[in-house]
């Protein structure tokens, strides 16, 4: 194209159709595209019915979040044009209604399928359902509608993790899609998940599993149809600098265990501490999804699918033993309120001492602690958090033992395509991200939107940290002084070396 349009002419007039909208990603790009291309006409979200409430409390719900004051204060018109379409992608047709299908239909220039079932240990007939079928029925829709010029799918890296490199581009799949959202389907849902390990191999879990049949579910039904992008961010957390540093919603990734570790809860991990971490800020994610869907409706071969890993590889390389140093000196300067004990937790490759450490510094506290909580007459908590964190680090297990390296030069080579007047609001911006002041931020964040603790609260959280600090070191103290009375009173060891030394002196003596 000799003139091609800028992102937010790109976007002025058309209306975006985005599933998972009320998720992690999908609020943080119905944020950007609000603010950045602000003649945009609607964004239409598909959002579950709930009872007692109206789709546009639904949606006041999430425009209502902090995570939207920037564009409340520039223009706060343009959280109208958010408008919800009740519907449910665990459903035939979307679960829509005739009326909202034809909307859709008629209006629609732009689909983001953002939803999915983000859980490793789902039953395999609700993964294939919702990130198999879901995204079939979303293809379905996308190639009904009159208007519609690209639709972006949101996959994931780890969707192909039986390669040690991950190149972008789509690769065979493990299974036939439509077999298996047949079996999902009909079969009986016990005997599937007897089967389930066997049926998804070579991958890891049933969202690994589903996400890839998704690509190809893409790639069958639009290449050649629809322009068509499948978008792989790697682990999506807190935002690096837009609209601030550090909103997230949820505990997910390594901002969750910085969480967990910093309240002294989790007190030691079974991983390599070698494996990098693969992690992308969501406000990077959010441009590069727009300027993807932009580049393969302007210039992009349109019977192409374009495939992006929205990897943090050749930037910012952190392993997950240096995470777990970082979270020691941010804990300083960013504690969370009211930690229970003082982190001293680390990652091991050995899965014996993680066990010993698990049951000793973990359960058996938590044991305790639960007890007296009872006694007091309250209910106790904190067996249940650790049945919870048992079960998320067992999910997250084989990643965090395994390493795998994601090829990003297609994703990365987005900024490049921007025109001169669209990089102030769409370049990536990494150079300006330090890796420390990136992962405070997100524990800040953390603090604050996740936990509910105020700024004002930090200086205090700083006292009792200080605090939790000298009673470890104490404890420390007393506990070996307590190994040393033990060894060298209760046992005698002075009595039994001295009497070795005598049986060793007359063993010479007979000689």
């Amino acid at each position: 194209m000799d003139n091609p349009p800028s992102i937010p002419e790109f976007f002025r007039d058309k209306s975006v159709f985005i599933t998972g909208g009320s998720g992690f990603v999908g609020k943080v790009l119905v944020e950007k595209l609000l603010r950045s291309c602000p003649d945009l006409k609607s964004i239409y979200l598909l959002m579950r019915h709930k009872k007692g409430k109206t789709p546009r409390e639904r949606i006041c719900a999430i425009t209502d979040l902090p995570l939207f004051d920037s564009v409340r204060a520039s223009d706060p018109d343009a959280l109208q044009k958010v408008k919800a379409v009740t519907g449910d992608v665990m459903e035939l047709d979307l679960g829509l209604s005739a009326e909202d299908r034809r909307l859709l239909i008629d209006e629609v220039g732009i689909v983001v399928h953002c939803a999915a079932s983000v859980r490793f240990d789902d039953p395999l007939h609700k993964a294939v359902i919702m990130n198999v079928r879901g995204t079939r029925e979303l293809a379905r829709l996308a190639l009904e509608m009159k208007k519609v010029e690209v639709v972006v799918h949101i996959s994931t890296t780890y969707c192909n993790t039986d390669r040690e490199v991950i190149g972008e581009q789509l690769y065979p799949a493990c299974a036939d899609w439509k077999e298996t959202i047949a079996v999902a389907e009909n079969a009986d849902k016990h005997s599937l998940n007897v089967l389930t390990s066997k049926y998804i191999h070579p991958q890891p879990n049933t969202y690994t599993f589903a996400k890839s049949l998704g690509e190809h579910v893409v790639n069958d039904m639009l290449a050649g149809r629809v322009p068509a992008v499948i978008f792989r961010p790697s682990i999506v957390i807190s935002t690096a600098l837009e609209p601030f540093p550090g909103w997230i919603d949820n505990f997910n990734g390594p901002v969750g265990l910085l969480v967990a570790c910093g309240k002294g809860i989790v007190r030691t991990n079974h991983g390599n501490p070698e494996v990098i971490l693969d992690y992308v800020p969501v406000d990077i994610v959010a441009k590069a999804i727009i300027i993807s869907a932009w580049k393969q409706a302007t210039f992009d071969n349109p019977k192409l699918v374009g495939v992006y890993n929205g990897s943090n590889n050749n930037l910012r390389n952190v392993t997950m033993g240096e995470m777990i140093e970082l979270g020691r000196r941010i804990c300083w300067e960013a504690p969370v309120n009211s930690v229970l004990w003082y982190p001293a937790g680390g990652i091991t490759r050995c899965v014996y001492l993680h066990w010993f450490k698990l049951i000793f510094y973990q359960l058996l506290p938590a044991l305790v602690l639960d007890g007296a909580i009872k006694l007091a007459g309250h209910k106790p908590i904190l067996m249940r958090i650790q049945r919870r964190i048992y079960v998320a680090t067992e999910a997250v297990r084989y990643f965090s033992n395994n390493q795998w390296q994601f090829k990003n030069e297609r994703c990365l080579g987005l900024e490049d395509d921007l025109l001169p007047c669209d990089h102030g609001a769409f370049a990536y911006r990494k150079d300006e991200v330090d890796v420390y002041d990136f992962f405070k931020n997100a524990t800040l964040g953390a603090r604050k939107y996740l936990l509910n603790e105020s700024d004002e609260s930090l200086e205090g959280a700083k006292r009792h940290y200080r605090r939790m600090w000298a009673v470890a070191q104490v404890f420390n103290v007393v506990w070996y002084l307590a190994l040393l009375w033990i060894v060298f009173v209760k046992v005698d060891v002075l009595s039994i070396l001295d009497g070795k030394r005598r049986d060793f002196l007359v063993y010479l003596n007979e000689d």
